[in-house]
């Protein structure tokens, strides 16, 4: 007897043309990532039939959605497709800003050693996160809704690698706030929700169609408090701007902007004799209207 291992599992995808329809024959790619929680759930309900031993006589499935949370490792070029389908957007010479177009994949989750392989259908981005720290790769979490799950002896294909570049680190770039350098930061965080849900209609457990809501950017900087200029934009909703480089070590480079935003918080409390105090910032994104998108992606490959 055989048991499923994590380190003999693997996560492709391929995109969709048709929402929910996997391509007759897809090319399937590999996804980097650290783990995943991708699953099939069910509404269930019961009837409320009355009986005088007080037994329940049926139960029925109801309405299925997909959904999970893929963490992962930021690395150049291995998660653009994700990229877009999280900003409803596509790369135009390197640069992705927030769009419209609705972009799913079909995902399939494949453990050879005991040939077993599922399959996730209409699977769109509705979160994205992303960790920068010191002493650390990059680090962020994909959340997924989707529309239907398959399971089979037979894998959907082999997958091949999108990129092979080492992940980001938070040593080497660099870090504007205000458009200016600054070195006393800790800790940043980008959360995007694109607030999906989906449209279920009579006939089908299925979603017809996902919904998607605005593309809501918040995040939080932490920081040493070394003065107070940092608080001053929150205690005076100065708006500000972010701004993060990360160069792998082949060189590459992802810059991630933020060109409006405003703080929503300011936090400077002391919580130890031992240890300095720090300023905790959340901000909110904010469409700029000389940018057209309340963030701004390029890509610079080394090569």
């Amino acid at each position: 007897m055989v048991f499923a291992t994590g380190s003999r599992s693997d996560l492709s995808f391929v995109p969709e043309v048709t929402y929910g329809t996997t391509p007759g024959v897809p090319s399937m790619q590999r996804l980097r990532h650290t783990g995943d929680s991708l699953v099939l759930t069910k509404e269930t309900f019961v009837s409320d039939e009355i009986r005088s031993d007080r037994e329940i006589v049926d139960l029925r499935h109801g309405t299925h959605t997909v959904s999970g949370d893929i963490p992962f490792e930021l690395s150049y070029g291995a998660f653009d497709a994700f990229l877009e389908a999280a900003l409803f957007s596509s790369f135009s010479t390197d640069v992705l800003k927030v769009g419209t177009s609705v972009k799913s994949f079909t995902m399939e989750s494949r453990f050879v050693d005991i040939s077993q392989y599922q399959v996730f259908t209409g699977c769109m981005v509705n979160t994205l996160s992303l960790d920068i720290r010191p002493n650390a790769m990059v680090t962020g979490t994909i959340g997924i809704i989707g529309k239907g799950s398959t399971v089979s002896g037979t894998s959907l294909g082999a997958p091949v690698d999108v990129a092979t570049s080492a992940p980001f680190d938070a040593f080497t770039g660099a870090l504007l706030e205000g458009g200016g350098a600054i070195a006393s930061v800790s800790q940043l965080q980008f959360s995007l929700d694109n607030n999906i849900t989906p449209a279920f209609v009579l006939g089908s457990p299925s979603a017809a169609q996902q919904i998607f809501g605005r593309s809501n950017l918040t995040g939080t900087l932490t920081a040493y408090f070394e003065s107070a200029a940092l608080l001053n934009k929150f205690l005076n909703e100065t708006e500000s701007s972010l701004s993060v480089t990360l160069t792998d070590p082949e060189g590459n480079d992802i810059e991630i902007a933020l060109p409006r935003i405003k703080y929503t918080s300011g936090e400077n409390t002391v919580t130890s004799a031992d240890e300095a105090v720090m300023l905790t910032m959340n901000f909110q994104a904010l469409r700029s209207a000389a940018d057209s998108s309340s963030i701004v992606i390029t890509r610079t490959d080394a090569v």
